[in-house]
């Protein structure tokens, strides 16, 4: 990496206003939809993940392997936010990702500390986004010029600055980047296990979206191909260094493959302003059956087309249904084991631990955007719940349930904290305090339409209804509830 890297003085990042940093005009912003960027994501997030402590933190916290999608959506609008115009829109979620990193602290399997509020961590997340930013314009064959590299590392030496009240932990300029770059490729990286789940596992098992459940033929078949790609491209990509170092292996044409990859996805900024724009891709993928998003009907009529094409594909090269239809019967139950992986094991680590339940609550918290005190006593409800479950359900003292030990026992899943965890949720979904859920409250939820059947005489969700339908997934296992998109859709 060298024709991209600067010989002169860059902006510190603080020294410009915010306003003039952030918002439309911003460089960041002229790179949220270009299609390139989705390769630089990828690329950034093995870094990342190649760092100790972000890959201890990923593998005992995170969801990205069995709800990858979710994931996704969640971080790009974490990114508008930051980077948007508005300043108050920008401090909350500044404050709403230190309390959520707050909590993400532990150690790894080699017994080292990892903790997502150190600032050196965070910097060198924030470094990767940046050099990998930069690196796909240069391997795209449109190398960014040195003002906008100057430029692009103010924005986000700002973006820092808001999480941590300060960008001390990069260096001041683009000159002092580099070689602050390259040490920490050299001296702090390693082949860590979530990097090799992101490289290995992740495109290669990945969950279909929402938009494509029902459809496991298709999907299989895409990500057959698809999956392994990105995997080369991205280590084709890497630090030169790190990928020796690291043993991980590239296969001949790689860089071939890699580069004109980049070269094929950057032919799409050619077509027309506004055709491709990375949050309604993601929303439309997202996009739950039920929703009352007007492209609903459209995308509805549009898998019934997909699943009698997928029928046809069947006949002429059969593959394994590997995931379920969950539009079968309206009132379909999964199994103790189905349920088990689908639900409660959000980090898709085999076990029920504490991180699962969290990551229910960090999943909840913010669809409905809570501040405090809301956000933590959805938090205290749920770890009330684990203290439970552990107590009912861990037989042999490991501190985790597993699969087995829950099939067992399942009537113990609804105990009082259960009960507990529900009448908080409603509580924080009831925004206006009155009881009732109506269809805007229940909308921000569950991003669906207002259930009419569960509908009080007044026209909204009493308590006891939406305690009920709470209760009835988490125990019952109902596969048609609105729970399913925020708990057990990928």
């Amino acid at each position: 990496m060298t024709d991209t890297r600067s010989n002169g003085p860059g902006n510190t990042g603080t020294e410009a206003g915010v306003g003039e940093l952030f918002g439309e005009g911003s460089q960041f912003h002229a790179f949220f939809n270009d299609p390139r960027w989705a390769l630089a994501i990828i690329r950034g997030t093995v870094l990342e993940a190649a760092h100790p402590q972000v890959g201890g933190a990923l593998i005992d916290n995170s969801t990205f392997v069995t709800h990858p999608w979710r994931r996704l959506r969640n971080t790009l609008v974490s990114l508008q936010r930051m980077f948007g115009p508005d300043d108050e829109v920008r401090r909350r979620e500044a404050t709403r990702l230190n309390r959520l990193h707050a909590r993400l602290r532990g150690t790894d399997a080699h017994d080292r500390p990892y903790d997502a509020m150190d600032p050196e961590v965070r910097a060198w997340v924030v470094a990767t986004l940046f050099e990998s930013s930069v690196t796909m314009c240069r391997l795209s064959g449109q190398p960014l010029e040195q003002d906008a590299i100057e430029r692009l590392y103010a924005e986000f030496r700002a973006y820092l600055a808001v999480l941590d009240g300060d960008a001390r932990h990069l260096p001041p300029t683009v000159r002092e980047f580099w070689p602050y770059y390259d040490r920490v490729v050299e001296e702090r990286l390693e082949n860590t296990e979530a990097m090799r789940v992101i490289l290995y596992r992740l495109f290669d098992h990945l969950p279909a979206p929402p938009l494509l459940h029902g459809l496991p033929t298709l999907w299989a078949a895409g990500r057959a191909l698809v999956g392994p790609l990105i995997g080369v491209i991205t280590v084709a990509s890497l630090p030169e260094p790190f990928r020796r170092r690291a043993g991980l292996p590239e296969l001949p044409g790689a860089q071939t493959l890699m580069q004109s990859a980049y070269l094929a996805v950057g032919l799409a900024r050619f077509l027309p302003d506004g055709l491709l724009r990375t949050d309604a891709v993601v929303d439309l993928l997202s996009l739950s059956p039920g929703s009352d998003d007007p492209r609903a009907r459209t995308i509805s009529a549009l898998r019934d087309r997909m699943k009698r094409a997928g029928a046809l594909v069947r006949l002429i090269t059969p593959l394994p249904s590997q995931e379920p239809d969950p539009d079968a019967g309206s009132v379909a139950r999964r199994s103790a084991e189905e349920f088990f992986a689908a639900v409660l094991d959000q980090t898709g680590d085999g076990y029920l631990d504490w991180p699962d339940l969290a990551a229910m609550a960090r999943e909840l918290a913010g669809r409905l955007d809570l501040d405090e005190p809301e956000e933590t006593r959805l938090y205290d409800a749920f770890a009330d719940w684990w203290r439970e479950l552990q107590a009912a359900l861990d037989t042999d003292g490991d501190g985790r349930v597993s699969a087995r030990e829950y099939a067992a026992a399942v009537p113990s899943l609804a105990g009082p904290a259960l009960i507990r965890v529900a009448e908080v949720l409603f509580d924080v979904t009831d925004a206006d305090g009155d009881q009732h859920v109506d269809a805007d409250e229940y909308r921000a939820l569950f991003r669906t339409g207002f259930r009419r059947d569960t509908a009080g005489t007044d026209g909204t969700y009493t308590r006891g209804a939406f305690v009920r339908d709470f209760l009835a997934f988490m125990s019952g296992r109902e596969r048609s509830t609105p729970y399913d998109p925020p708990l057990a859709d990928a």
